[in-house]
């Protein structure tokens, strides 16, 4: 077998897309998706998708670069999957050694990296000399058979989608922002200038805006709930947060319950999610709707050099 790794070509979009599929089945992954992320990356993210290619067929992808919105330097990513039917080849071990040179060449020190919780995925990073950070628990549920609440409005609060800010969607990037940075996780974020948010999530080709549900109280957005899908059938919350000042009134659960029901009624029949190990408030809402627990994550980190 000839194995090679190399860039990422327009061309291969449909065989990374079904490699990050087989490897990672919950995912909301297109080929749309794949090739948007390697055209809109910003530069000072310095993303670069490797390949694996074995005797001329596209098996394995590692996407690469730094944490651009982070206030520490020198930290990156490398996320690596192989298809299913490649693993054990060698591709996964080819394309960490070169994003690892990778990242190293552009003077990052530290280098994380998501690991199934199963025991080859886990050996593999320790080999390398990973250790072992915060987890993320993937959950699913089954929108076609789930058991919804109904969709009842306290007094004062409405429902409303980001459609509705199409014109001016300035009030959700600053939702946005105000709770990622409460959510718990490895790696500080820094809110991103209003241009870059615009281009990298509300530009995103698996953004749902219909299906993305925003509670609205007093003409200010309270809450959201973000909807990707992959015109497969498949759901994924991309993020559900309610802003500090209206916390402790249901306002999340409310507007994600929002955005199922309208998943449901578009077709979607299995829903996703995934919660930081430690996001109790987000783990229990998901159980309340009924999802059942997928796959659990590792984030891996790596001191490179060491």
């Amino acid at each position: 077998m000839t194995l090679i790794v190399r860039d990422f070509r327009a061309a291969d979009a449909e065989a990374v897309a079904e490699a990050r599929r087989s490897a990672f089945p919950y995912l909301v992954t297109t080929p749309e998706t794949v090739a948007w992320e390697v055209a809109s990356a910003p530069a000072s993210r310095r993303y670069r998708l490797l390949v694996a290619e074995a005797d001329g067929r596209v098996v394995g992808s590692s996407e690469t670069g730094v944490f651009h919105d982070s206030n520490k330097p020198g930290q990156a990513f490398a996320n690596t999957t192989v298809h299913a039917d490649a693993r054990g080849t060698g591709a996964g071990s080819a394309l960490v050694t070169a994003a690892e040179e990778h990242l190293a060449g552009l003077g990052a020190s530290q280098v994380f990296s998501w690991t199934l919780d199963e025991p080859r995925s886990v050996a593999f990073a320790e080999r390398r000399g990973y250790r072992r950070s915060r987890s993320s628990r993937v959950q699913r549920l089954d929108l076609a058979g789930a058991a919804l609440p109904p969709r009842d409005l306290p007094a004062g609060v409405e429902l409303r989608t980001a459609a509705d800010f199409a014109d001016d969607p300035r009030p959700l990037y600053e939702a946005d922002v105000e709770c990622t940075e409460d959510e718990p996780g490895d790696v500080a974020f820094v809110g991103p200038p209003y241009a870059e948010w615009l281009a990298l999530t509300w530009e995103h080709p698996a953004l749902d805006r219909e299906l993305t549900s925003v509670a609205v109280v007093d003409g200010a957005v309270a809450a959201f709930s973000v909807a990707h899908t992959d015109g497969r059938g498949r759901y994924w919350s991309g993020m559900t947060g309610t802003l500090r000042a209206f916390r402790d009134r249901g306002l999340a659960k409310l507007a994600k319950n929002d955005s199922l029901h309208r998943a449901r009624a578009a077709g979607c029949t299995e829903a996703f999610t995934g919660n930081d190990g430690d996001n109790q408030p987000m783990l229990a809402i998901n159980k309340w709707f009924g999802y059942e627990p997928a796959v659990t994550e590792w984030r891996y980190v790596r001191e490179l050099g060491a």
